[in-house]
């Protein structure tokens, strides 16, 4: 088994922008993520990152170059097989939460699990898990409208982890919160991945919580540096 969760090769994106022309976002991008290992991606705003991290996660396809989940090339598999790797090795947060706002907290963690053929009760006890180790068990019940942004936040990542993936991709996960609520939600993302183990590949502006991953990869016109 390979110890890559993720490899990018040679990763290329450009936009047909109608009478603008082509627009080339990503311009032979690579990048490794080891088994385990927390990597930020730091950017300015319309560099390509949430263009990289859809790529990465099975969201988009490049126009050039190759992505591998776990040793497994994904170029040239079926929209089917895409989708069950997506559902069973990657989870993802967002900036903005994304609850389906009809249902509980507990709820909005057990779905992922019963769409992946999961059995109620253990996707009940598995997501009372999750919720109780980032800290809001007592919330289970509520919808996302009673949640404060640092409770709705904690949620998502649970249900990001649902499943169990490998890999997790977050797009600025707490760049909606105050510096005080950011600072604990990301404390409690971090304990998260952590305790489970898997890799995570988290965007961020906040070079404070960059410099607390275990290596920072920065995305200039198109490309990946190190450092």
């Amino acid at each position: 088994m390979s110890d890559l969760v993720l490899r990018l090769k040679g990763i290329e994106k450009t936009y047909n922008r109608g009478e603008a022309g082509e627009v080339q976002v990503l311009r032979g991008a690579d990048l490794e993520l080891g088994r385990g290992e927390v990597v930020a991606l730091v950017a300015p705003s319309g560099a390509g990152k949430s263009t990289l991290l859809h790529i990465a996660g099975l969201l988009d396809t490049p126009t050039a170059g190759s992505v591998e989940i776990s040793g497994e090339a994904m170029q040239g598999r079926s929209d089917r097989k895409r989708t069950a790797t997506r559902r069973s090795e990657v989870g993802f947060v967002y900036q903005f939460h994304h609850l389906l706002p009809e249902f509980t907290a507990l709820e909005n963690v057990v779905l992922p699990q019963l769409a992946n053929g999961v059995g109620r009760g253990a996707a009940q006890a598995r997501s009372l898990d999750l919720l109780d180790s980032v800290g809001v068990k007592d919330r289970a019940e509520h919808r996302p409208g009673a949640l404060s942004g640092g409770e709705q936040q904690r949620v998502a990542f649970c249900r990001a982890m649902a499943n169990a993936p490998k890999l997790l991709l977050a797009d600025e996960p707490t760049g909606n919160l105050d510096p005080e609520t950011s600072d604990r939600v990301f404390a409690a993302l971090m304990a998260l991945v952590r305790e489970t183990g898997l890799s995570a590949l988290i965007a961020t502006h906040n070079l404070e919580l960059a410099a607390r991953m275990d290596r920072c990869v920065h995305l200039e016109a198109g490309l990946l540096r190190e450092g």
